[in-house]
């Protein structure tokens, strides 16, 4: 779930300028935390919780109200009666990340997917954005290869995975649905070669960079099961201490240990 959180941080300076080259300064001091990472947390500790999705969504977004949530999400944070709004943006995306983690089991792995992204994200490529993310970090924490990830998240979910970022990256533009963002991130993962390249090619594209780096960075993250010392200092002294607990229980539950 750090790996979240660090493509979130990163990727927060280039979200509206963006970049076409992975030759960029990692460390800005203009990086800040967005809505990625708040929802990515308020995921994390319903789930090790027990407690409702919309719950913990709700009261970690009106804690945090200005960290750049969308139009609808941003009234649904706020609303007395919370419905579903068939949204297939890539929030359902960014904020699942702990469910690969959590769950031992494909199946459940994929359920608990659906649970998360289906109280706001009920279209179908919204929840299929939340399940091809938590899926792929359960597939890499679990040692499968890249293309063993990349054939069954193919299989699955229909997306074209086998495409280059030298050819997605000239065309590419900003685009915050699941079928526009999450299969490129998800090449960003697939073409890197550790975990901050995975961070560079997906602000690289120029799209999306927080969330893209955001989903790119967690499947780096339960892949590589490394993320530089100065990159994970830099990145936690962005957040606050509430934030930080819930990562660490996060990290203790899951046993998780970072080179």
């Amino acid at each position: 779930m750090l790996g979240s959180i660090v493509g979130d941080v990163l990727g927060s300076v280039h979200e509206f300028k963006p970049i076409k080259t992975k030759d960029f300064e990692l460390f800005s001091p203009n990086c800040i935390f967005t809505d990625d990472t708040v929802m990515t947390l308020a995921v994390a500790e319903a789930c090790m919780n027990e407690e409702s999705y919309v719950d913990s969504l709700q009261a970690w977004g009106r804690k945090y109200p200005f960290a750049g949530y969308g139009s609808w999400f941003g009234q649904w944070i706020f609303s007395e009666n919370p419905e579903l709004y068939n949204s297939f943006g890539n929030g359902s995306a960014m904020r699942v990340s702990s469910i690969g983690w959590l769950f031992d089991e494909e199946e459940m792995v994929l359920q608990k997917a659906f649970e998360t992204a289906q109280i706001t994200h009920n279209h179908e490529e919204g929840i299929m954005g939340a399940q091809a993310v938590a899926l792929g970090v359960y597939l890499a924490r679990k040692g499968s290869t890249k293309e063993q990830i990349k054939e069954r998240l193919e299989s699955i979910f229909g997306y074209s995975l086998g495409r280059s970022l030298k050819k997605i990256r000239p065309k590419y533009h900003f685009n915050v649905t699941c079928q526009g963002s999450v299969p490129e991130a998800i090449i960003a993962f697939l073409e890197s070669e550790d975990f901050e390249d995975s961070i560079r090619n997906a602000i690289s594209l120029g799209g999306d960079a927080d969330t893209q780096a955001c989903i790119s960075g967690a499947l780096a993250e339960a892949y590589y099961l490394s993320i530089p010392k100065p990159i994970k200092e830099f990145v936690i002294s962005k957040i606050t201490p509430e934030m930080l607990m819930v990562l660490n229980d996060f990290h203790q539950r899951v046993s998780i240990t970072l080179n």
